[in-house]
């Protein structure tokens, strides 16, 4: 299975580049794992709605050119689903039972995504109503995908 992990923005912080390091290289033994940062738009204060909006397509057709016809698209977006960690290793487990050979989880900027993109969406995840920076979301999400495969192959992980 390839995890594909398609964000918007760099991550700057050494703190957050080292963990998710210290995550992809645990799963190294479980899958294949795929990081794609797509540039962000500098958005101005004060921004008007339209601009927001120009802002967010001009992203998500950034993130559309790195999604390939046959992925399964999983975008993490406060309105979606809220899953714990047995129910997401169980979703990972089925879709490779399923065929799926490729999941893309999708991180938008610091507005969101847009419309295009959460039409593309195969499901929509949240972790949570908060809001969180999109550079520490892509450690969360490494650290959930983790705990899911040790899950998946019956493997102590601390609760």
């Amino acid at each position: 299975m390839e995890i594909h992990i398609l964000s918007v923005g760099k991550i700057k912080e050494k703190y957050l580049n080292d963990g998710i390091a210290e995550y992809a290289k645990r799963l190294s033994r479980y899958c294949k794992l795929k990081f794609t940062q797509v540039a962000d738009e500098k958005t101005p204060d004060k921004a008007s709605d339209a601009i927001n909006r120009q802002i967010k397509e001009i992203e998500g057709e950034r993130i559309l050119k790195n999604i390939r016809e046959q992925d399964h698209v999983i975008t993490l977006a406060i309105e979606g689903r809220m899953l714990d960690s047995v129910e997401l290793s169980e979703r990972i487990e089925r879709l490779g039972i399923e065929g799926k050979s490729s999941i893309v989880f999708v991180i938008g900027g610091s507005l969101g995504l847009s419309d295009a993109v959460l039409k593309r969406a195969d499901e929509k995840i949240s972790f949570s109503k908060m809001t969180f920076p999109h550079q520490l979301m892509q450690m969360i999400l490494l650290e959930q995908i983790y705990r899911s495969y040790r899950i998946i192959n019956h493997e102590p992980y601390h609760k």
